[in-house]
């Protein structure tokens, strides 16, 4: 049987809360902030992601 192994697109972008919640930073805060707006700014916060994706999730990534 082979090794179950991560998808490492999912890994680089997902992390695991305290609380045992996957949690991701939304696109858009790397470069070019100068001239973005506050509310674009504002809403790339940490997000816990949604409960109708985990399934989908826990299979991209099985050993987080």
């Amino acid at each position: 049987m082979p090794k179950m192994k991560s998808h490492s697109g999912a890994k680089k972008r997902f992390r695991k809360t305290g609380s045992g919640q996957l949690a991701f930073k939304r696109r858009g805060r790397s470069h070019l902030l100068q001239q973005k707006s506050k509310r674009q700014k504002r809403l790339n916060r940490t997000v816990v992601a949604n409960t109708r994706d985990l399934n989908r999730l826990q299979a991209l990534l099985p050993n987080l």
